[in-house]
């Protein structure tokens, strides 16, 4: 498929897969023209329409940075787990053996959902801690309590509760220990809709 890409295109499109793959989210029309030094959104839009119309990716609509690949399932995908059974966290029971398996992605099967990486404990007291992976959902619109990443206008990113107040928005840590963050200019780049823990 890449060798039907102009050089340029070529580019773009490995340039919005290594961020997806390494960063988690795409990049926005301004990003991409930054570093490819083009001028003008509409010759940055003239690549992704390229790009869409060859069936490498697909963007959303409504949200900027909601860039989804097509046909690239990444240096890692998850095809099932098998499930052994169940096993109590309280009271013991006797444990069921189960011939399935579980698929996490068709959990998460929604367009353009991204995992990033969890660094930092200001969301511990929502079970999300260092070192776990949160699934993200571009296309979900945040809502006030939300548990949201939020991009600032200067390219800063936090994993935050979400709360719209009159002139600003309040990004809530759930660590009683932290103080909230007061911002203008934020965005929220998704909705957490999930979160996996490897515990070694």
């Amino acid at each position: 498929m890449l060798e039907q890409l102009t050089e340029r295109q070529r580019k773009v499109y490995l340039f919005i897969r290594d961020l997806i793959h390494n960063r988690g989210y795409g990049p926005t029309v301004r990003e991409i023209g930054e570093e490819f030094e083009i001028a003008s959104p509409n010759g940055v839009m003239c690549h992704l329409r390229a790009l869409e119309r060859k069936g490498l990716i697909r963007r959303s609509k409504r949200e900027a940075r909601a860039i989804e690949l097509l046909g690239d399932t990444g240096p890692e995908s998850l095809e099932g787990l098998p499930l052994a059974g169940r096993v109590a966290a309280g009271v013991m029971h006797e444990a069921i053996e189960q011939d399935k398996r579980i698929d996490f992605t068709s959990l998460f099967q929604r367009p353009g959902c991204f995992v990033l990486e969890i660094s930092g404990d200001s969301m511990i007291e929502a079970q999300i801690a260092d070192g776990d992976f949160a699934v993200v959902d571009p296309n979900r619109k945040a809502v006030s309590g939300d548990i949201v990443v939020a991009q600032t206008d200067e390219g800063n990113a936090t994993m935050k509760y979400w709360f719209p107040e009159k002139d600003h928005v309040r990004l809530q840590p759930a660590n009683s220990t932290m103080e909230p963050m007061y911002v203008r200019d934020v965005q929220a780049l998704g909705v957490v809709v999930g979160v996996v823990r490897r515990m070694s």
